[in-house]
């Protein structure tokens, strides 16, 4: 799963329900989004209007899931 944040380390922007179910989550990398750009698992017009909107967007890994290579439930 990604989070992506509209403001660096604003992971106060991220609904208390969610953030209690994220675990811990470590910046990965900071990105310039623009209407041009692709994302490979994620339609960026939705990423940056969810971003405006609610300063966070949550990507889910694609599904199938497979649980072996996940920890979790």
């Amino acid at each position: 799963m990604y989070v992506y944040l509209a403001r660096e380390d604003d992971f106060d922007s991220i609904p208390a329900a969610l953030r209690g179910r994220t675990g811990r989550l470590d910046p990965v990398m900071d990105l310039e989004l623009s209407s041009q750009r692709r994302l490979a698992h994620a339609d960026v017009g939705k990423v940056m209007q969810a971003l405006r909107e609610q300063g966070f967007y949550l990507q889910m890994p694609p599904e199938p899931l497979r649980p072996d290579l996940y920890f979790g439930d």
